[in-house]
């Protein structure tokens, strides 16, 4: 009944760090230290855990490890590292293409024909794993993630009531995820995943491989942007579980804005899923013709300065000139064909349009499709600039931006935000993208997430439900994240110096 438009096995390069299966060789952790190696990590736990997503229309199943290490002397001071290995991560897609958009009872039959197949596939890599063998705890996995919302709550029961059986079965904890929460901590995860790939090249270097680690980034506080289909918000991420709203959509999410103005623009042909990644692919299928239309647009070639390693390099051109001012933003572009868009909450709301004269060109739809993504993008620097050049922002003792969420895929949504904070002076603010794999959802972030939650104490009663809106900020009247029902927090036996 349900066909999948799309299988993507995510188990190569997610941000340039290979996640293998089987056949690659892991590290076990040592409990045996020498006055030589006083200053070197120290693996404290470890974690084998099974996480499912289904919030939405992706079923995403992860079999990963974590492992954290807490160093002694100078290295204890500066906090726990943690490496990541991902041994199977598995999506499918629901195929909605015959509704032009997300149909809720189609998503729902793909993760009712998906969900256990993908579970059954990860525990047979668990079973027949070489490295459960050699480190003796074979076939044992430590706890169960699951996205609890927010979301579609058929969907998400599907995945739920499938990780409850599997806590209850094997007797072991389960953690209901926050959706959104483990968007926000995706970068700090590809830390973990670039540290378990450091580890493997020294290897063979005793001692070594631990002192190449670097501590999760970015470390808290830091801003998060999450920008999808179904949520536009500005965060200021104080801690793990508080998330402090800032600004949040007042109509749709831009998400959603850019689905509609896909179907809008592109002709038939060429209008395929997912609609925000054929906008843009439309828009700037030339390399470096942003505003090659337009007379008055500046025509030189940007590229983006050096970003963290725990970010997606932005690798594309546009020939993009940043607005120098906020007044600036707030400006329309004329272009020749008669029209231009307003900026969101400008007096004059919407666009100017032409008279109809028959036939849109193909050109001029491009022109649109560009405009329309220009328009949006500078309007979410706007909020952030607005924020950060505010005496709210006078304590704020981060310096990373945090974009996450499918929009964040978007390489043109990188270099605009990136162009717009280098102009106004604030380019020591560094912005933390996920891997394009990794930015619509998947079951790998959800995995970490819950590793997060879990090191921290928190575990999940077998009798909750799913949350179709679930708020981060624990000022909101549902309490944020640790306001939802269900929690149990049990106390940490061990001191990580944290």
């Amino acid at each position: 009944m349900v066909a999948h438009a799309a299988k993507k096995r995510l188990l190569s390069n997610v941000n340039h760090h290979t996640l293998l299966v089987t056949a690659r060789r892991t590290w076990t952790c040592s409990g045996r230290r020498s006055a030589a190696s006083a200053t070197r990590e120290d693996c404290r736990h470890k974690y084998r855990v099974l996480a499912i997503e289904t919030s939405c229309d992706d079923t995403s199943v992860a079999l990963v490890t974590a492992k954290k290490f807490r160093g002694t002397g100078e290295g204890q001071k500066r906090g726990p590292k943690w490496a990541l290995e991902a041994h199977y991560h598995e999506r499918l897609t629901a195929n909605n293409e015959a509704h032009r958009g997300i149909h809720p009872l189609v998503a729902l039959e793909s993760h009712r024909a998906n969900t256990a197949p993908l579970v059954k596939q990860a525990l047979k890599v668990l079973q027949e794993a070489e490295w459960g063998k050699v480190s003796g705890d074979h076939g044992r996995l430590d706890f169960v993630a699951v996205t609890r919302g927010p979301g579609m709550r058929s969907n998400l029961s599907v995945g739920i009531d499938t990780a409850k059986g599997i806590a209850a079965a094997l007797d072991i904890p389960l953690v209901g995820v926050h959706h959104m929460q483990a968007h926000a901590l995706t970068p700090r995860l590809m830390t973990a995943v670039a540290n378990a790939e450091e580890s493997q090249k020294h290897e063979s270097c005793t001692g070594a491989k631990e002192e190449k680690m670097t501590c999760l980034k970015p470390a808290f506080p830091f801003l998060t942007l999450l920008v999808s289909g179904g949520h536009t918000m500005l965060l200021d991420s104080r801690g793990l579980n508080e998330h402090r709203l800032l600004a949040e959509t007042g109509d749709i999410a831009v998400g959603q804005f850019l689905d509609k103005a896909a179907r809008a623009i592109l002709l038939p042909e060429l209008l395929e899923a997912p609609y925000g990644r054929a906008l843009e692919d439309f828009a700037f299928q030339t390399t470096g013709d942003y505003g090659s239309t337009s007379a008055s647009r500046d025509q030189r070639t940007i590229e983006d300065p050096a970003i963290p390693a725990y970010t997606e390099p932005c690798q594309a051109r546009y020939g993009y000139s940043p607005p120098q001012t906020q007044q600036d933003l707030m400006k329309r572009h004329d272009g020749p064909w008669g029209w231009s868009l307003s900026p969101p909450l400008v007096e004059r709301a919407g666009g100017e349009s032409k008279p109809d004269t028959g036939e849109v060109t193909l050109a001029e739809r491009r022109a649109l499709a560009q405009e329309v993504q220009r328009v949006a993008f500078e309007h979410l620097a706007s909020r952030i600039m607005l924020y950060l050049t505010s005496r709210q922002a006078a304590d704020w003792k981060g310096d990373t931006i945090v974009v996450s969420g499918g929009v964040a895929a978007n390489k043109f949504l990188r270099h605009v935000l990136r162009s717009i904070l280098d102009a106004r002076g604030l380019g020591h603010i560094k912005l933390a993208f996920p891997p394009i794999e990794l930015s619509t959802d998947n079951a790998l972030m959800i995995a970490w997430a819950g590793i997060e939650m879990y090191d921290a104490g928190w575990r999940s009663s077998l009798d909750i439900g799913p949350i179709r809106k679930w708020s981060l900020d624990p000022t909101a009247p549902d309490g944020g994240i640790l306001g939802a029902p269900g929690w149990v927090n049990e106390e940490r036996s061990h001191d990580d110096g944290e």
